[in-house]
């Protein structure tokens, strides 16, 4: 989105309606799938948890019903209401009251709160918007979040939208109101970048496919012919890098999400994976197996001859950048079994860290830099944990049969990690997680899922 600042007071006299800062997101899909309830927040032991802060949150008003590429604005202002509600209460934080369990408002009450009503509900704040046209073949949304005892506005947010994004504005209303009561980043406005499975489990087919952090907005970028794995979005959004395998050419990829289009990286016919960002956006590090010994290796995200940055005999696998990309953590056996460990970008360096039961693979570096994610492979189980830089500090977040391959969120507080069943028919899921282990969920997928990889926030 692309902000445009203008004067409140202006745009009120003008319109009649309160309207902020406006920003401009860039269009997405012209389809807005139908709002996906979340499941209810659960412990690891199934349990609900307590505590949450009831956040009111009714329709948005609109001054007038008024239909904009098909979509009435009296039906967008539940909708955007019902994901505002299904996001925060995604974060695990929240216990919303969504549209379909509270009055509904009047275009008045968004500047002017009937408190007294919230208060009987038992919420501590209040959610107020509306949504109109803009005169111009748009949509504005704005958004207010008050608080209910001290009777005072706690945030004011507003976009001037194309109709088919009135999801982005609902996700960066949700942000607002997270950040403002959580003192957290924010990280609904995000993508996932996964690899769509369908077929036998020993024929699979896998596609790279995008959508939104709460599932919509949902995109196939591969038609499957190719085998393609390992996704990940760069810093700056506009790409993903990921690796095809069609017989026996390996080809790392850079997929230009805006055109559509594809170059390519490097090739092999050696097994080539994991390929991962630096957070300049100029490198990416890969692994390759090369006369029985996989090692990582760097290269130029334009291209060029990779440069190895490991010697060692055995698998080195996963590398993942620091966030000041000073250091990457990966994985090897070089010590008889699967172990993480650090290295200066150059390859020297090379230190353990993991020294718990178990084998520790797929590592990746938190966005905050405080925390590595991994997993734990050990009693016949798959778990997904956190550690320091430094390895200590270790906490397991899941308990299931087979959880791997954590992403996490822009904020560095949610993990996402693909879940797998047991049996020949086992099936491959996407999950998320917070750093307490509590808020476990499953994300809606149109096929089986694995492989996540968390982009940064949405500019």
């Amino acid at each position: 989105m692309t902000l445009r600042s203008f004067s409140l007071s202006l745009v009120f006299l003008l319109t009649g309606a309160p309207v902020m800062a406006q920003q401009t997101p860039t269009p997405t899909a012209p389809t807005p799938p139908a709002v996906t309830q979340t499941e209810p927040r659960e412990t690891i032991e199934g349990q609900l948890s307590q505590d949450r802060t009831v956040i009111a949150i009714p329709a948005l008003a609109t001054p007038a019903v008024a239909t904009v590429a098909g979509l009435r604005t009296d039906n967008l202002g539940r909708q955007i209401a019902e994901v505002i509600a299904a996001d925060l209460e995604r974060s695990g934080l929240y216990a919303p009251l969504g549209p379909g369990s509270v009055r509904a408002i009047t275009m008045p009450e968004v500047t002017a709160p009937r408190f007294a009503d919230w208060k009987a509900r038992n919420a501590e704040n209040v959610v107020h918007g509306f949504v109109r046209t803009s005169g111009t073949g748009g949509l504005i949304v704005g958004c207010y979040l008050y608080d209910t005892a001290l009777g005072s506005e706690l945030v004011r947010q507003g976009f001037e939208i194309q109709p088919g994004d009135w999801r982005r504005a609902a996700h960066k209303c949700a942000d607002a109101i997270y950040s403002r009561l959580s003192g957290e980043s924010p990280f609904f406005d995000s993508r996932i970048a996964y690899i769509a499975e369908s077929g036998p489990k020993g024929n699979r087919t896998k596609q790279l496919a995008i959508m939104d952090s709460d599932g919509g907005n949902h995109k196939f970028i591969t038609n499957g012919q190719a085998l393609a794995l390992s996704p990940r979005f760069s810093p700056d959004y506009k790409k993903i890098v990921y690796v095809s395998y069609l017989a026996d050419r390996v080809r790392v990829f850079i997929y230009d999400v805006d055109s559509g289009t594809q170059k390519l990286v490097t090739e092999s016919r050696n097994a080539t994976f994991a390929p991962r960002w630096s957070p300049d956006g100029r490198q990416i590090l890969f692994s390759m197996a090369v006369g029985g010994n996989t090692d990582i290796y760097r290269i130029s995200a334009e291209g060029g001859t990779p440069v190895r940055l490991t010697t060692a005999p055995g698998i080195d696998v996963g590398g993942s950048f620091s966030p000041d990309g000073k250091k990457i953590v990966f994985e090897s056996d070089r010590s008889g079994s699967q172990q993480l460990y650090t290295m200066n970008i150059d390859g020297s360096n090379q230190q353990r860290i993991s020294f718990g039961g178990g084998r520790y693979a797929t590592p990746e570096w938190s966005p905050r830099g405080d925390l590595i994610a991994f997993t734990r492979m050990g009693g016949g189980e798959f778990r997904i944990g956190v550690m320091t830089p430094s390895g200590g500090g270790v906490r397991m977040l899941t308990n299931s049969w087979q959880d791997e391959a954590p992403t996490w969120a822009p904020n560095g507080r949610v993990i996402q990690f693909f879940r797998t069943t047991p049996g020949r028919d086992g099936k491959s899921s996407i999950w998320q997680v917070d750093l307490t282990g509590v808020n476990l969920r499953r994300l809606p997928t149109p096929r089986d899922g694995s492989d996540p990889s968390w982009g940064p926030i949405r500019p």
